[in-house]
């Protein structure tokens, strides 16, 4: 019995096919930018709703030639901030084949924990889990299931339509976006003493993964358990943050991603400098594979 689980993000729209075993057949990922607008309108705009659905009816394709015969769909941060949301859930549903779940922050980050926990050896707890999507970030720390989490209003789309407008940011633009970063993080209450290794989730993370590896083309494989230093995430940060848009794109295996990625790498750093993170394990593995183990 094949499954599939859709993920649909402020940034993309990801899918994961298993089979009953929980083996992956098919992981494709498209940027949507369903958030595009929504930290300023509190709408989901015409032209995100349509590209979204647009690779949601792709991937109903995807899911009958594999023959799935479950499929759960979620929707996260930018679907919980716009108040059109069920406009985009009818659009979604005809599309797909089922209606998206608007998932809360604090699902969201269960569904985290249990993806990207599941292939780690479990003496390596207690885990902090960095989850840095489009348009919120969950924060989770646990030894064998989550024990503290939060879901931020932090994330690489939000903070670069927020704070970067120029190409490339100016100093007092970074100075704002990093500002923001530092004041929603020092007010959680997260205690991550105690914590054994972090590990950071969603496509920020493995961008810079992929970028310190030099990595001529996305390959997961390689990504996924490899690590980053905290000098690593700084010097990666500094050096997207100095870089105008078409050099950005040339630095990334995924150039689509070269607009939100000084965003999306302020977050990572603020949440390594917060914790205190000497090194991140990179994960490839997430609220999909979460969701993915919630049907078989």
């Amino acid at each position: 019995m094949n499954v599939a689980a859709v993920d649909i993000g402020t940034n993309s729209a990801r899918l994961l096919v298993t089979d009953a075993r929980g083996a992956e057949l098919e992981r494709p990922m498209r940027i949507t930018r369903l958030g595009q607008g929504v930290d300023v309108t509190g709408a989901l705009a015409p032209e995100a709703i349509a590209r979204t659905v647009s690779v949601l009816a792709e991937y109903r394709a995807l899911c009958d030639r594999h023959g799935v015969t479950r499929v759960r769909a979620t929707a996260t941060s930018a679907a919980r901030d716009a108040r059109n949301s069920e406009e985009f859930f009818d659009q979604a549903e005809r599309a797909l084949g089922v209606r998206p779940e608007l998932l809360s922050g604090a699902d969201e980050a269960r569904l985290s924990f249990e993806g990207a926990t599941a292939d780690v050896a479990p003496q390596l707890g207690p885990f902090l889990i960095m989850d840095i999507g489009g348009g919120s970030t969950e924060i989770v720390v646990g030894a064998h299931e989550p024990e503290q989490l939060v879901s931020l209003q932090l994330g690489c789309v939000r903070m670069s339509e927020r704070h970067l407008k120029t190409d490339p940011p100016s100093a007092d633009e970074l100075r704002a976006c990093q500002s923001d970063v530092e004041r929603i993080l020092g007010a959680t209450k997260i205690d991550a003493r105690g914590v054994r290794t972090a590990i950071g989730l969603a496509g920020t993370v493995t961008a810079l993964s992929a970028m310190e590896l030099g990595l001529p083309r996305y390959d997961a494989t390689r990504t996924h358990h490899s690590t980053l230093t905290s000098q690593q995430v700084e010097q990666a940060f500094s050096k997207l943050a100095r870089a105008p848009l078409a050099e950005r794109r040339a630095l990334l295996v995924e150039p689509q991603r070269a607009d939100v990625i000084v965003g999306g790498a302020a977050v990572l750093l603020g949440c390594v400098r917060h914790f205190g993170v000497a090194e991140l394990l990179v994960s490839e593995h997430d609220i999909l594979d979460g969701l993915a183990a919630s049907l078989r």
